[in-house]
This record gives C-alpha cells, structure tokens and sequence, in this order.
C-alpha cells in the first residue's frame, strides 16, 4: 500500500472521532439529566479511562506520570468544563465557532514546539474552517458573553496544547494509544470529581435512558473515540488532527436533522462544504523548518528519555 494511501486511510478512521464526537448533543438532549455538565463530564472520562486502563493492564511510570497528569488536564479535565461552561453561556453556536479557531491556535503550537511551518494552504483552511462552522450554527440570535467567549477560546487553547503536546512527547516504547488514552481520560476525570460534587452536589438519580446515554458516551463516544484520536495523532502531523475536529460541529448538526427533526437551512449545506473543503485542505503534509525545529524524536519515546 503506497504511502498517500496510508496516510489518507489514517485521515479517515481519525475523522470518525470528530463525527462521534457531534453525536454528544443529541444524546445529552434526549437521554441524560438536564443542567448537569460537569457530571456528564465525569461520566464521560474517568469510567472510559478505568475500562481502559484495565484492558491495557499498563500504569504511567517515571516521567509519564506527570505528562499523563498534564495531558489529562489538557485534553480532558479542563477542556470539559471550558466547553460546557462556553456552551451554556453562549447561545446560537458562538460557542462551536470558538472552538473552529483551534486548528488555527495548532498552527501556532505546532510551529512553536515541532517545528512544523505554517503554510498558506493551511491559513487559509483554518479560515475556511471557521467561516464554515459559523454559517452551519450561528444563528441570528446569538449572544455574546465575556466568560463564555473567554471559555471557549480557552477550551480550543487547552484541546490544541494536548494535541500538540500529545504528539511531541509521543508515548513510551512499548505502550499503544489505548493505555495512553486511558492514562489521561483516568488523570482528567480525577480531576472533574471535586469540580462536579462542588458545583453541582450529589449525583442525581439515573432512569435506563440515562444509563444507556451515559453508556454510549463512556464507551463510543469516549473511550473508543479517544483512542482512535491518539492513534491518529501518533500517525498524523498535529496541525492535520487539529483541522478533522472542525467535523463534529458538522456531525452535530446532520444528526440533529436526520435524528432529531431539526431544520437545515440552504446556508448551513454550504458551511458544511465550506468546513469539509477547509479540513481536506488542512490535510496537507507538513512543513519542517530545518532551522528552527526541535531534534527529531522516536515515534515512541522510552519511559526513561529525557524531555
């Protein structure tokens, strides 16, 4: 199989997260307890990351301690409530807008920590990528809000830096992506229960629609979603990753009108070209700058290896 091949073949099965992803809002909508995020949240990570870490059997030793701990707060313990605290202060979509510009922040990161260079193909695909996201959510109601403009920004910041991170630090000889999944969705739920019991109290009472919603969640649409994203990004330049998550607002709102009877504007069919045509020109290969660019790391690092 030729190397294009491969590489598009990897885009693809990364891109199923995303779309799993955008099946978060339906489900919570009609099967799980209203006005609980950060439960939802907790819910989410910390039993997909116990279900992993039981089938992988591997803990984090040495120096991965502290990087698991680090790409748990990233990826998954402050990018939850940055989310849900966006999305609840910011109606009509601004929020899903917000979170457009991370393969934007990515080309930054990525420039600054692999040395990869931001290209104009790329530029003009984060762009494209937002001005697509914008026509499929916005709408003309939507607010602004200083906290929830500030969480937004800040939950695509905290998911960019993990991608980032994720892919400079790579993993330890001899671990897969499911034990480092599991690592970081363990450390990042952790993290959520004190949050969760302070804001929110004790847990409510759960029917079977929210038994099988939270079931959905944990296991599709987290702990199987965040392993295949870890494989992609040990696969994939990060800056590549960061543009298929411009996906999941697309997948939201499909799933809304072929699920949930919502209606699907004439402008929304063109953001949703829009953002495709954005994340398939963000999959060009990237750019090393020779001069500025860290030394090459190992696909995998060892436990041992120095930063």
């Amino acid at each position: 199989m030729s190397t294009l091949v491969t590489r598009w073949r990897s885009v693809a099965l990364t891109a199923l997260t995303p779309i799993a992803w955008g099946s978060t809002y339906a489900v919570t909508t009609e099967f799980l307890p209203p006005d609980r995020p950060l439960f939802t949240a907790l819910m989410r990570a910390l039993p997909a990351g116990l279900l992993l870490l039981a089938v992988s059997r591997v803990l984090p030793r040495g120096m991965w301690i502290w990087r698991s701990a680090v790409l748990g707060v990233l990826n998954i313990g402050a990018f939850f409530p940055l989310l849900f605290l966006a999305a609840y202060r910011l109606p009509g979509g601004v929020a899903a807008v917000l979170g457009a510009v991370g393969p934007l922040f990515a080309l930054g990161l990525a420039a600054l920590l692999l040395g990869e260079r931001p290209t104009w193909q790329k530029v003009l695909a984060g762009m494209a990528g937002v001005l697509g996201v914008g026509l499929v959510v916005l709408r003309s109601d939507a607010a602004l809000d200083g906290v929830g403009i500030a969480a937004g920004l800040a939950g695509a910041a905290s998911m960019t830096a993990g991608t980032v991170l994720a892919k400079r630090w790579g993993r330890p000889d001899g671990v897969g992506p499911l034990a480092l999944a599991g690592w970081q969705l363990a450390a990042g739920g952790l993290l959520l229960v004190p949050l969760a019991l302070l804001a929110e109290g004790a847990p409510p009472a759960l029917d079977g629609s929210a038994v099988i919603g939270y079931l959905y969640l944990g296991v599709i649409g987290t702990a199987l979603a965040y392993w295949n994203w870890f494989r992609g990004i040990s696969r994939l330049p990060a800056t590549s990753v960061s543009f298929l998550a411009l996906l999941s607002p697309v997948s939201a709102t499909v799933i809304g009108w072929a699920a949930l009877g919502q209606d699907l504007t004439p402008l929304q069919v063109l953001g949703m070209a829009i953002a495709l045509g954005g994340t398939l020109l963000g999959q060009g290969p990237a750019r090393t700058r020779i001069d500025l660019a860290p030394p090459a790391l190992p696909r995998r690092e060892r436990a041992g290896a120095a930063l």
